[in-house]
């Protein structure tokens, strides 16, 4: 998504790194449930060694604290510096100086080092505050027109309601739950009506009952600007975004229930007498390997089998990321599925594993990747220089035209402006990873 979200320009880019306009589905389209998926597959992980050892306390609070910061921390990203970038008239170089100073706040607070972190804000907010004190026009961040919805809110949500729903049922029940909400979602969608429009269809934009909800409850201030009557990730469509996260759930306890059985046979086959200890040795491997190879025939097995179904619902219900429809939930469901099955086949029965070291690098960095490659991306825009003919434009359009439209046609350039931006962030990433410093909550 990183690549996706900084092209060197929005007006020349290639099919497959764009969303689908309204209905249909490209490859861009599968990164934020595959996200939501291996979100759903962490969770028996993180959460069953709680569970064996009692439900308490301290699990809820650690469930709620998580989802609340990934939630805060979306909102901060896209209200830093808390004013108007070019309105306020504090001079540029302070301007960037704030910019970095709450930025690196940020930072030092996910990386675990609040003290510090609070200390580095508090001397942002007195700079701020000094400017503003001495007469400086500083325009305020709008917070009547803050986006309210948004990519890391909805992990946010899906995680948080999952991870309860995991703590309290059996993976039956789990199953149903799903299946119950994506029946529903359907239902929703093509049955209720939609006030003040003469005919309800997931075809329009406006008049689609999750659109109607998202500006009756969020109001159309605190939605989506580019959607304008309608927010990608709003209220009513996170429902079929959690069965996503659902679904990675099923998978994550299957897979552990499929390493447990593993483990037991290769111990089984080990503690045998030692008069058959090579014969023991053969065996266990050989249940072992049986074993991984049966995982990753099970991950194709249900991969297809949803790939069928959401396709074939979508005969008469869309695919739809926008809405996040029941075909579109359980179409990128199959198709995670055959994804993790094939890095499983890949990494941990071919052992072909260097080609994955660039993954490793942005997975154990994740949210720091997607929240700081986002602050910068904004200030990219926000910054204005001088372009041609004296008019202003932002600093990332100045790189671009100034670099890049050098050297290609605008739309090579574009995907190579979005190339070097990653490339940059993995360096950084690497910095990190070099480092051991990894960015969680």
């Amino acid at each position: 998504m990183t690549l996706v979200n900084n092209p060197g320009t929005w007006s020349a880019i290639y099919s497959p790194l764009k969303h689908a306009e309204w209905h249909g589905i490209t490859p861009t389209d599968y990164v934020f449930p595959f996200f939501l998926f291996i979100v759903g597959v962490a969770i028996p992980i993180a959460l069953g060694r709680r569970i064996e050892a009692g439900i308490s306390r301290e699990t809820y609070q650690k469930i709620v604290s998580r989802a609340a910061t990934i939630f805060i921390v979306s909102l901060l990203m896209s209200a830093i510096p808390f004013f108007d970038f070019n309105k306020t008239e504090i001079p540029f170089v302070i301007k960037l100086l704030i910019v970095f100073g709450y930025t690196a706040a940020l930072f030092l607070y996910l990386w675990g080092k609040t003290r510090l972190g609070l200390i580095t804000a508090g001397a942002t907010i007195a700079l701020t505050l000094g400017f503003w004190a001495a007469g400086t026009v500083i325009v305020p961040y709008s917070v009547g027109t803050m986006r309210i919805p948004g990519v890391l809110q909805r992990i946010a949500v899906c995680y948080l309601v999952v991870s309860i729903v995991y703590l309290h049922t059996t993976w039956r029940q789990q199953a149903m739950i799903g299946i119950g909400l994506l029946l529903l979602y359907w239902f929703l969608m093509t049955g209720i009506p939609v006030p003040g429009c003469e005919i309800t269809t997931i075809d329009d934009k406006a008049c689609n009952f999750a659109a109607y909800l998202d500006r009756l409850i969020l109001t159309e201030a605190h939605i989506w600007r580019s959607g304008k009557v309608f927010d990608p990730e709003g209220i009513l469509s996170t429902v079929p975004a959690i069965v996503t996260t659902i679904s990675g759930v099923l998978t994550g306890t299957w897979l552990k229930t499929r390493a447990k059985s593993a483990s037991e046979a290769a111990a089984g086959g080990a503690s045998v007498d030692s008069a058959e200890s090579n014969n023991s040795t053969y065996t266990s491997d050989a249940a072992f390997g049986r074993s991984k190879y049966e995982i990753v025939a099970g991950l194709f097995f249900a991969g297809t089998v949803a790939l069928a179904v959401g396709w074939s619902w979508s005969l008469v219900f869309p695919l739809n990321k926008s809405l996040w429809t029941s075909s579109y939930t359980v179409y990128t469901t199959g198709l995670a599925l055959l994804t993790l099955a094939s890095c499983y086949w890949l990494i941990d029965i071919k052992e072909y594993r260097k080609w994955a070291k660039p993954f490793v690098i942005f997975g154990v960095n994740a949210l720091a990747l997607y929240v700081f490659s986002g602050i910068m991306a904004r200030l990219l825009g926000m910054v204005r220089v001088a372009g041609p003919g004296g008019t202003e434009i932002s600093l990332q359009q100045w790189i671009f035209d100034t670099f890049f439209l050098s050297f290609a046609e605008p739309i090579n350039a574009s995907l190579a402006y979005g190339i070097s931006f990653i490339l940059f962030w993995l360096f950084l990433m690497w910095l990190l990873y070099r480092r051991r410093i990894y960015i969680k909550v």
